[in-house]
């Protein structure tokens, strides 16, 4: 349908603890994915002037622009949320499909998918969704692991962001009290003890700069430099891999790396800041915001623009953007990069191809946050952020550390390099002490003292900064030979019904608009009627099989047709496309006229299912144990347990009631099944 539409922030209380109580998921997210902490280990870090559970967050992107969203990220252990970056221009007509994750990663899309205000009131519902979850004790959520951080992002002009709708965009994220009290009133009665939370309203005080590709540097100073004073914003400024320079990037993505068929066009290079520029300005603005009593920070990186070399997105697009495990090569030697310029003054978000193997080295340069995206994209979707923790874990627990920082400082075999280079005469006490802690696993900090640990941790950071970018700029699992082989594709195109049920399109989704419907596998006769003289006849004419033990559907509301279900689907045609496809409300049925899909719900007046097979629409109501049913030509009703008896109505021609069986078992696997999911919550409160 590729148009998101807001899911009703009561359907969406009810199906959270409906599919918890039932399913033990929440969103399709099993429970064993969940990351709530663990006691006794610290995770924590600081960002800006607040401090995170963990640095882990979703990158801005396709993942983190609806409530439900940001409560899987929350239940996978991201603690720094990236939101969506949002613009003026949010009516865009984004091109479809627009996410190739078939191998590293490459997308066409842009900006949100949503109205300013739509976002908006998104993140509050989803800020409110984590509150509650948090206060209905049906969580083990490790003490102080459960405060989450929002960080709001937006572009990609200054002109834009002036502009009165992103102005009251940004301050509604800095007080959403009347939002928040818009949606308290909407929490269902049986969830009461919720409506008194103190919800927060500040939802951020922080916000990343996303500008576009070959936005002039002067440009993204003044962006910042408004934010800054105009709204005391804590900023940071996300910069493009073309800052390390044409002949660098060429030299470490195709000659290095072996992407030889990956090509930044020139002029990338000639439009995007470089990298004395972008010296200037983190210079004048870092000072800036040291005067205002406000953070600042740069991200590494944006996407890499590219020439489009794949078949996958529509012809008319002819560059694309890379992201993944080159771009974490990339990114990370700028990182190196900019520290030996600017040592820690400033903290350093990342973006670039992190996943469970390389997270714990990100933690260990002292990155934050660590966002992801391009990982959560493929099999296992949002559940594959909790197994970042296991690394790290293990190597906490092989250093005999518990915190970040100490983590950090015995990283890489750096620490007493790092100490050495404090600036302390060799004769000094401390000196030793902290030596003999280091073996001892004493306290560091305790031993150090607050001072010195802080230059400890400080110059930890750089070196091993510098070692882990000689480490990955060789490192062959980001080169082209270990990243080139797609998912398997077995041959055969998906139907309706019945297919291999891997059930991967599940949780690839950005948004979770696919789903598990569940309808008993069974073989049915499919029965033609034909009216003649005023009389009915009816004969069988085939047969529908369906023969696996759930099914696949999607919800057309949260689907942006971005294909990448598609792209790790074993079978052809994309689970968007093919699978059964539910409308949320008649409206977009009706709306949407040019799709095929059905809609579903349950009144004083029986079950109806609203449908449409190639642009032909159908009606079925079940009141009783009568069924009406009417369609193109016809108009019928008969007994739901004896319709060749019962038959009556009006018909120009035979009727097949395949069409009918369709509807009623799709009725039955929504509303009878006891499965939860959008369609049935939905569709069981409509009134």
């Amino acid at each position: 349908m590729a148009e998101l539409i807001p899911y009703p922030f009561a359907a969406l209380i009810e199906r959270m603890f409906s599919e918890l109580e039932t399913a033990e998921s929440i969103f399709d997210l099993p429970r064993k994915s969940f990351f709530l902490g663990k006691e006794g280990r610290d995770y924590s870090v600081p960002f800006h002037d607040k401090r995170a559970p963990t640095p882990l967050g979703p990158a801005s992107g396709p993942q983190t622009q609806m409530a439900q969203n940001l409560v899987l990220s929350w239940l996978s252990g991201c603690r720094i949320l990236e939101l969506k970056t949002v613009q003026i221009l949010d009516e865009l007509e984004i091109p479809r499909p627009c996410i190739d994750m078939e191998t590293i990663g490459f997308n066409v899309e842009w900006s949100q998918e949503l109205k300013l205000e739509q976002s908006l009131h998104e993140y509050v519902k989803g800020a409110m969704l984590i509150e509650i979850l948090k206060a209905s004790g049906k969580l083990n959520i490790a003490p102080g692991f459960g405060e989450v951080i929002y960080d709001m992002s937006v572009g990609y002009d200054l002109k834009g962001i002036q502009t009165e709708r992103v102005q009251d965009y940004i301050m509604g994220m800095k007080d959403a009290s009347a939002v928040v009290e818009h949606f308290r009133k909407q929490i269902p009665e049986r969830f009461r003890q919720f409506r008194d939370l103190d919800f927060p309203t500040r939802l951020s005080n922080s916000l990343t700069l996303s500008t576009f590709h070959g936005c002039p540097p002067d440009e993204i100073e003044k962006i910042i430099d408004f934010l800054l004073r105009e709204h005391s914003l804590n900023c940071i400024i996300k910069l493009n891999p073309t800052l390390l320079g044409e002949e660098r990037v060429r030299e470490l993505l195709q000659d290095m790396m072996g992407y030889q068929e990956v090509n930044v066009p020139s002029k990338a290079f000639e439009t995007d800041t470089s990298w004395e520029q972008a010296q200037g300005f983190v210079q004048r603005l870092g000072e800036t915001a040291d005067r205002l009593g406000l953070g600042f920070g740069v991200k590494f990186s944006n996407t890499l623009i590219v020439e489009n070399h794949r078949s996958f997105f529509p012809e008319s697009e002819k560059e694309m953007y890379l992201s993944g495990p080159p771009l974490h090569v990339l990114a990370t030697n700028l990182v190196d990069r900019f520290r030996m310029r600017f040592g820690d003054r400033y903290p350093i978000s990342f973006s670039a191809g992190i996943d469970r193997k390389n997270f714990a080295d990100a933690v260990a340069i002292g990155l934050t946050p660590i966002t992801s995206c391009s990982d959560l994209l493929k099999a296992g979707g949002y559940g594959r952020a909790s197994t970042y923790f296991r690394e790290l874990d293990s190597r906490m627990d092989r250093l005999g550390v518990n915190s970040i920082p100490d983590y950090i400082i015995k990283s890489y075999g750096n620490a007493e390099q790092a100490l050495s280079e404090c600036g302390m005469d060799e004769g000094d006490s401390c000196l030793d002490a902290c030596r003999e802690a280091l073996q001892s696993g004493s306290s560091l900090r305790d031993t150090a003292g607050p001072d010195l640990y802080a230059n400890w941790l400080s110059c930890a950071k750089l070196l091993n900064t510098h070692t882990y970018a000689g480490q990955v700029t060789g490192d062959e699992r980001y080169a082209f030979l270990k990243n080139s082989k797609a998912p398997t594709k077995v041959g055969s195109m998906l139907e309706l019904f019945d297919c291999l049920t891997c059930d991967k399109c599940i949780p690839v989704c950005p948004n979770d608009a696919n789903f598990m419907l569940s309808i008993p596998p069974e073989q049915i006769a499919v029965k033609t009627f034909t009216l003649n003289d005023g009389n009915w006849s009816m004969e069988e004419t085939g047969k529908l099989n369906l023969e696996k033990k759930h099914q696949i559907a999607n919800f057309a509301d949260f689907c942006n047709e971005c294909g990448n279900c598609d792209i790790f689907c074993p079978e052809n045609g994309g689970p968007y496309a093919l699978k059964p496809r539910f409308f949320g409300s008649r409206e977009s049925f009706q709306e949407f006229s040019d799709h095929e899909g059905f809609f579903i719900e349950r009144h004083s007046g029986g079950d109806t299912v609203l449908a449409r097979f190639q642009e032909s629409e159908y009606e079925s109501t079940l009141q009783n144990g009568q069924v009406y049913f009417r369609g193109p030509g016809f108009n019928i009703q008969f007994d739901a347990d004896n319709p060749e008896q019962t038959i009556s109505g009006e018909a120009e021609a035979s009727v097949n009631l395949t069409r009918y069986e369709i509807m009623e078992k799709i009725r039955w696997g929504i509303l009878e099944s006891g499965h939860v999911n959008y369609v049935s919550v939905v569709a069981q409160n409509q009134n």
